[in-house]
């Protein structure tokens, strides 16, 4: 009799201790925290090998018509954009049309300083590691910088008469760089590279909505940005941050959803060999690497890795209003991308996100 007491006894207390929260759920937890009803918030993705574990949007797109956010909600993902510029330049090299050993004289006979030009290979652009000056803000005020393209915005760089140090050598995140790099795909293709990188990569990989800024604002069917001030929110997207116009940087428009399918692309090399996406997500390597920090980065791409050494491949997005993170763990099959429509604690939302797959990353900078 005293057995079948102990017995119930330990089922009741296992009965009565609450059940661990699913990796979906602390995920929703997480983003019904931050993101309040009316407010402007987000859309997130979590995928772990064959399953979607959470799909979902919070918040609202447009504080006016109070459209909600859904997962297909496009949003400006900032510089993620960043690799598509990348992709496309890598498949027009595979295509013997280029190479990431060109110098910019042969795209860019008319620097002010030719030796600068041809010091400057493309991979170093890809990398962040030219050298390049940004010295836009000496030739263009913040009123040109609202509407300045992608050539207003590389025009000054052409103006450069040294290099802020020897190529290679060390990190500087360069968002004019892919402003150049957008114009030699324009170049070399012969076609509006915005037109190159819907063809050759949203077509294939299935991102039937996304679209890139090209001249004006997409202003249908997109979320707008917004930044906090006091208990409400402004507007902060084209025609309110400097540069938005220029899409070699930060010009494209996607969903959560449909980022996805450019990762599950990716890794089944639908547009691109394996190799070049392997060589494109791993750590380039300059043997007059001379920065505090170890290198980190790929063709546009930040290579981190677990503590368990397990490589992590992210990039983050931040333009007005929108912030974005992706973090791509192949070896695991996890996908975690987050799109929103006003700041947020990003670094804490990366490291909580990981955390519910047992996973805790060695940080690398992270441009802001």
């Amino acid at each position: 009799m005293k057995a079948v007491v102990i017995c119930l006894s330990i089922l009741m207390i296992g009965a009565c201790r609450p059940r661990e929260k699913n990796i979906a759920e602390q995920v929703d937890d997480l983003f019904k925290k931050e993101f309040k009803e009316g407010e402007p918030g987000g859309a997130v993705i979590v995928i772990l090998g064959q399953d979607t574990l959470i799909k979902k949007g919070y918040g609202v797109a447009d504080i006016g018509t109070q459209e909600k956010i859904t997962p297909q909600t496009l949003f400006n993902v900032g510089s993620i954009s960043k690799t598509f510029v990348s992709n496309t330049i890598l498949m027009l090299t595979n295509e013997g049309k280029m190479s990431v050993d060109d110098d910019l004289y042969k795209y860019f006979p008319n620097f002010k300083n030719k030796s600068i030009a041809k010091q400057i290979k493309i991979h170093f652009m890809l990398t962040h590691t030219s050298g390049l000056p940004d010295i836009r803000r000496k030739f263009l005020d913040s009123v040109a910088l609202l509407t300045a393209k992608d050539e207003e915005n590389w025009a000054p760089i052409l103006q450069a008469d040294s290099l802020d140090f020897e190529p290679g050598s060390r990190f500087e995140y360069s968002n004019p760089a892919f402003n150049g790099l957008a114009l030699i795909v324009q170049q070399v293709s012969g076609k509006k590279w915005q037109d190159v990188v819907k063809e050759k990569i949203f077509r294939p990989s299935g991102m039937t909505t996304s679209t890139i800024t090209d001249g004006s604002y997409p202003d249908a069917g997109v979320a707008h940005g917004y930044l906090r001030s006091g208990q409400s929110f402004i507007e902060k997207d084209y025609g309110e941050e400097p540069t938005f116009a220029a899409a070699g940087n930060g010009g494209v428009w996607s969903s959560v959803e449909e980022l996805a399918r450019y990762e599950n692309a990716l890794r089944n090399a639908v547009f691109l060999n394996k190799g070049t996406i392997d060589l494109s997500r791993s750590i380039t390597r300059y043997s007059n690497w001379s920065d505090s920090l170890p290198p980190f980065i790929g063709y546009s791409w930040f290579i981190s890795q677990s503590q368990d050494g397990t490589k992590i491949i992210s990039h983050t997005g931040t333009q007005g209003g929108f912030y974005a993170d992706f973090v791509s763990i192949p070896e695991k099959e996890f996908l975690y991308v987050v799109l929103c429509n006003r700041p947020f604690p990003r670094k804490e939302f990366r490291e909580n996100i990981l955390s519910f797959i047992s996973l805790k990353e060695n940080q690398v900078p992270i441009p802001k």
